[in-house]
């Protein structure tokens, strides 16, 4: 029904060395978000794309897996192959006990 299947990542999975893209808005990035992630507006990414890296491990992250699952498709229409969607996005990641840090470094929650 909604065409091929994305291909996700279990979030304990995503290694260090692995590109994570946030692709949530910038509250949800404020309020926390992964360590080294890369901030990119899911609405900002058609403008900003040759800031996703085409030669390693890119992962995708949200707040869930929605967006995200529509970033990992336009994505690989777009010539990616080495994209994966983070499942369960960032409530997972904190579920799991990865770490979550504010804007400021300090310890960050999932909003």
């Amino acid at each position: 029904m909604f065409g091929p299947q994305v291909p996700t990542v279990p979030v304990t999975e995503i290694a260090d060395e692995t590109y994570l893209l946030d692709v949530r808005e910038d509250d949800e990035w404020a309020a926390g978000h992964a360590p080294h992630a890369h901030h990119l507006p899911m609405m900002e990414l058609p403008a900003r794309l040759a800031e996703v890296p085409t030669d390693r491990d890119v992962a995708v992250v949200c707040r869930s897996g929605g967006r995200s699952a529509q970033v990992v498709a336009y994505l690989i229409n777009n010539g990616w192959e080495q994209v994966r969607n983070a499942d369960g996005g960032m409530r997972q990641w904190a579920a799991v006990g990865r770490p979550v840090v504010d804007a400021n470094g300090q310890p960050g929650q999932v909003i």
